[in-house]
């Protein structure tokens, strides 16, 4: 391994630590920089997963004082990424990548959707909600559980662009800022990877390459400190701009790749 090819992995990392706790969509910098470098698609998938650990780690930690009122709402929605991510481990070995990728582009077109209209639909659903839990409602309870299971299916599977979808399923269902409910996507987006990568490890540890592991982890826990910092700053009007921003550089990846 050169030097060179040392450098962009860490830098790729980095970046991807630090656009994942701000938004998400990290994985489509560094999945394109490992296969640049000759890694195989399913080695360089589940050896990103493993090395964007830290980096959620440290932007999950970086976004606590947004997190601190919001326990037993992340008790609830936890176990649904779990579940999620467990699955969409199994899928990427078992299944073919067209059968799982043919729907992303359109959801993250609904996700960028839903960011958009956030405000909007957040003032219609605090008019409307009756629920137990807070101001949420049963209903929306049971979509935002499904919904986040569903993200973490595609966390599990690729996870590019799963921040985006959370954010925009969150800035529908749920009557908090959009600071809290970056907040939650870091954490369920850790949640995700985390457990996705224990899986591989399990199934199928022979296809993780340590070194890029390894090189990708010391990107991404710088970035993922760097991300909170900077994403906690920006006011939601600028936040909601980068999210549709790297949200179509996504669609736009992924329909050309």
């Amino acid at each position: 391994m050169s030097a060179f090819e040392i450098a962009a992995i860490v830098l790729a990392g980095l970046a991807a630590g630090t656009i994942n706790t701000i938004v998400g969509s990290g994985t489509l910098i560094t999945f394109p920089t490992l296969l640049f470098f000759g890694y195989a698609p399913v080695t360089a998938n589940i050896s990103n997963s493993l090395g964007l650990v830290p980096g959620g780690l440290t932007g999950a930690w970086g976004y606590r004082h947004e997190l601190r009122s919001l326990g037993p709402m992340l008790r609830r929605l936890a176990p649904a990424s779990l579940l999620g991510s467990v699955t969409g481990a199994l899928l990427l070995l078992v299944l073919p990548p067209a059968a799982f990728e043919a729907i992303v582009p359109a959801l993250i077109m609904l996700a960028l959707v839903l960011v958009l209209a956030g405000p909007r639909l957040q003032r219609w659903a605090a008019t409307t909600s009756t629920g137990r839990t807070g101001q949420v409602s049963t209903g929306r309870w049971v979509a935002l559980l499904l919904g986040v299971l569903v993200a973490g299916m595609y966390g599990g599977y690729f996870g590019a662009a799963q921040g985006v979808l959370l954010l925009g399923l969150m800035s529908i269902l749920l009557p908090h800022s959009l600071q809290q409910i970056n907040g939650i996507k870091n954490v369920l987006g850790m949640i995700v990877n985390l457990v996705a990568a224990l899986v591989f490890l399990v199934v199928a540890p022979e296809v993780v390459d340590w070194t890029v592991v390894l090189l990708i982890s010391c990107g991404s826990l710088l970035g993922g400190v760097l991300g909170a910092r900077v994403g906690r700053k920006m006011p939601p009007a600028l936040l909601r701009g980068v999210i549709v921003v790297i949200g179509t550089v996504a669609i736009v990846n992924l329909l050309l790749t």
